[in-house]
């Protein structure tokens, strides 16, 4: 059975913002780190895991939701709180999300990765919603 459209491109979204993510923090995040200042190489690094955080987050989610889809696991079971979305006080926390002294690559992957899993808070409080009404 073929997901949904919304699905699939969430799902796309998220592996294509991983890689980049991955390829950013393997490459360019390190060379500058080290032209940073201390306390601005040591901020890029807290941030760097949040974004790390957030997308690790959301993939586990749609898993989760493949899962459902695919028949594996039952739909009450996706939506119980051990499968839920966590690490909202983390990856909802946007305080340095504009600091101008955060290189652009990781300003773009901050702001990217925030909507990401700002979005899947949404859908998953309209599921759980909907769960209540049933």
């Amino acid at each position: 059975m073929q997901a949904p459209a919304y699905f699939r491109r969430t799902y796309d979204e998220t592996l294509d913002l991983m890689v980049e993510a991955r390829n950013y923090m393997a490459y360019a995040e390190r060379r500058e780190r080290e032209r940073a200042g201390l306390v601005t190489g040591l901020r890029m690094s807290c941030e760097a895991m949040r974004v790390t955080s957030r997308l690790t987050q959301v993939m586990a989610w749609l898993m989760i939701q493949r899962a459902v889809h695919e028949g594996e696991v039952d739909a009450r079971e996706a939506l119980d709180e051990r499968n839920r979305l966590s690490g909202g006080d983390v990856c909802l926390d946007d305080t340095f999300g504009g600091d101008q002294n955060l290189p652009n690559g990781l300003r773009s992957l901050l702001q990217r990765s925030l909507s990401l899993y700002q979005r899947i808070v949404r859908l998953e409080a309209q599921m759980v919603g909907r769960q209540q009404l049933h």
